[in-house]
């Protein structure tokens, strides 16, 4: 895709994108975190359109808002005693430096590749995809998986009380 629509809309959607996740990392309620979450994703899923990769903006609405943020909407929804607000942690210090070099490192990469444009459109049918998936690309597939199983029980634990903490070690 080309022409000033596809920029401009590239640019909304990366300020959508870029302003969602940081609502997500600097809310204190966990319903507006995952709200913003979603809003994330459907960013994401723009970009995807913009490369004219459709079947890609499906499956990431369907995977990430679809279930994903359902699931951990209804997780947070569900749970009766679990606070809602998001607590001030030791952990915003190593947090900050951290993604300060991580953005250290994408800006070093972002500015040392050579970007290549390629002139041919390209062309990947479904079962293409699905052959990659599950041949090429199944060790990054299933890496992903395992940390999303972990972020999800990693959030399930955060919203932990002392006091259901206490009832599991009796049980």
């Amino acid at each position: 895709m080309e022409g000033v629509g596809v920029t401009i809309a590239f640019w909304v959607l990366a300020a959508l994108t870029l302003i969602a996740a940081g609502g997500v990392m600097v809310s204190r309620n966990l319903l507006h975190a995952v709200l913003f979450l979603i809003v994330t994703f459907i960013g994401i899923a723009g970009f995807f359109v913009l490369l004219s990769a459709a079947f890609l903006a499906m499956a990431q609405i369907i995977i990430y808002v679809g279930a994903i943020a359902v699931l951990i909407l209804f997780a947070i929804l569900l749970t009766p005693r679990a606070g809602r607000g998001n607590s001030e942690t030791k952990f915003a210090l190593p947090a900050t430096l951290l993604a300060i070099s991580l953005a250290a490192v994408f800006l070093f990469v972002i500015h040392d590749t050579d970007w290549e444009v390629v002139q041919e459109d390209p062309s990947l049918a479904a079962n293409q995809l699905g052959e990659a998936l599950v041949g090429t690309w199944v060790v990054p597939f299933e890496i992903a998986s395992v940390l999303l199983t972990a972020a999800l029980v990693g959030a399930i634990m955060l919203v932990r009380t002392p006091e259901e903490e206490a009832e599991d070690a009796l049980a």
